[in-house]
């Protein structure tokens, strides 16, 4: 079932942190707001359904998708 992956409330916290920004294999929702926050947001496209947060996810791991791979501590640039 398709559904957001990241809000307004995760962007904040993010910008907050320090985060330039972040690319997600999936959704995103509340994009007007997150359009305001100082964030590099790069995502699939806006659903406005949440998630379950039903999984705490991972870090510092490898992940594949679009063709690319995505290493730990490498950099990424995007405009």
């Amino acid at each position: 079932k398709r559904c957001a992956t990241m809000g307004d409330m995760l962007a904040r916290f993010g910008a907050e942190n320090g985060w330039n920004g972040v690319v997600i294999n999936g959704y995103i929702r509340d994009s007007k707001i997150i359009n305001g926050i100082d964030i590099g947001v790069k995502a699939l496209g806006t659903h406005p359904l949440k998630s379950l947060k039903a999984y705490r996810g991972e870090k510092g791991v490898q992940v594949n998708f679009g063709g690319v791979e995505f290493v730990p501590g490498h950099y990424i640039y995007s405009d």
